[in-house]
């Protein structure tokens, strides 16, 4: 898979035509999984629309993902099939809880669930059940007293464990944050307030098809016990929640287990390249000036200054991506720490903060498509006492977007998934 940002259009319907007919999946979970049947609904569901899923399942009621690690029959069912995908859910309420209780208590449980994937098959990929906000959220904690309290840090939480394990998520608490904005008379729960109804289980179902097959589950004519207009509402929420941004959630097929990035830092003619890509065992660089290299994180100095595209191919056993950038090389002085200097978090949907740990004197900020058109600066505010600036791409497509820093003594690029 080539994401050529400055020079090739990468459309979502590419990565669509490419998707699998038949995969395996395993899921391990707990309750929001059993309750209704999760696998076999989703395998239903595929059906349905011409492919076909082979699943298996280790769901035990209230699993913590501790629970499921220390347990050593998920750790026979993972090693039981070379699965294409293996699903990890975590107890309803564990990532929602204060970061520092999640990253002790779940995020390394998630990682080392993650690593028993990839050690029995390494281009199996780990995919997150990005769980869904109580009814009315949990009232023993002030931070999630609310359904959408606690819908936000489930998000945050799942992508934090995805980001951590180089794996894909689901994003079915997306959808139903959907369905609960503008279809609020579907019930998404069962009289608990917690588990799903039919069509909660069926929203998953749906949210899971298009993240799987990175196919649109529209016009599935499997509906489980749901009319036809209640079962057609739901399957255009999980199209909207996973389809618009499959980069994002980082789904790909198994050909497409590497994710080719990398950063660099401008020396004057030197540049430092920095690979950040994921799953990957070899890297193969070309500077733009009919040079290469295959180290991981080579250095190159330039004859001359001008604007070269280098591209990175990251590769392992079961295929790999490239990934091509712009890189100015000039003879000013640039500082050697930059990638510690900035940052790029996500705050919500198509809203960025760019933060820096020291004083962010800024000359430009420049945001591109992925053909490479400049947009323009979306500065909300600069908040010069935290070294803050807010960047707003709500207005824009949804898809990735390369954002480039420049100040009177820096530069910095990073890419962005709005």
């Amino acid at each position: 898979m080539n994401r050529i940002f400055t020079l090739i259009i990468f459309t979502i319907s590419s990565i669509i035509a490419s998707s699998q007919d038949s995969i395996s999946v395993l899921f391990i979970g707990n309750s929001y999984t059993y309750v209704n049947d999760l696998p076999a609904m989703t395998s239903n569901l595929a059906i349905s629309l011409g492919d076909e899923i082979f699943f298996d399942s280790k769901t035990n009621g209230g699993y913590t993902l501790a629970n499921q690690l220390n347990d050593p029959l998920t750790h026979d069912k993972i090693q039981s099939k070379p699965w294409d995908y293996v699903i990890l859910q975590a107890q309803s309420q564990e990532p929602s809880f204060p970061t520092s209780q999640v990253n002790t208590n779940t995020l390394s449980q998630a990682v080392q669930l993650a690593d028993s994937v990839y050690a029995n098959r390494y281009c199996s990929q780990a995919m997150f059940f990005m769980t869904w906000g109580r009814e009315v959220g949990d009232p023993q904690w002030d931070s999630i007293n609310t359904f959408y309290k606690m819908n936000d840090r489930l998000r945050l939480a799942y992508l934090r464990f995805t980001d951590s394990t180089e794996a894909s998520v689901s994003p079915v608490g997306v959808a139903w944050r959907y369905i609960r904005d503008n279809h609020p008379t579907i019930q998404l729960y069962s009289g608990d307030g917690s588990h799903p109804s039919v069509a909660g289980t069926y929203l998953a179902a749906c949210t899971f098809y298009a993240s799987l097959f990175r196919k649109s589950p529209v016009g599935a004519t499997y509906l489980s016990t749901l009319d036809a207009s209640t079962a057609g509402i739901l399957q255009n929420a999980a199209a909207l929640s996973v389809l618009d941004s499959l980069d994002f959630w980082h789904l790909r097929s198994n050909e497409e287990v590497a994710i080719a990035n990398f950063e660099s830092v401008t020396n004057n003619l030197t540049v430092d390249f920095a690979n950040t890509s994921w799953r990957y065992t070899e890297s193969y660089w070309t500077f733009g000036d009919g040079t290469n290299s295959v180290d991981t994180n080579p250095q190159h100095t330039y004859a001359s200054t001008g604007t070269y595209t280098v591209s990175l191919i990251a590769s392992n056993e079961c295929g790999e991506d490239t990934i091509q950038y712009l890189i100015d090389v000039n003879l000013a002085a640039l500082n050697s720490n930059i990638m510690q200097q900035f940052k790029i978090t996500q705050l919500e949907k198509g809203l960025f903060i760019l933060s820096s740990n020291s004083s962010l004197d800024l000359k430009e900020i420049s945001i591109y498509d992925l053909i490479g058109n400049n947009i323009g600066n979306k500065l909300l505010k600069i908040d010069a006492e935290k070294s803050e600036v807010f960047i707003d791409l709500r207005n824009h497509a949804s898809g990735i977007y390369m954002i480039q820093v420049n100040s009177f003594d820096q530069y910095f690029q990073t890419k962005v998934y709005n």
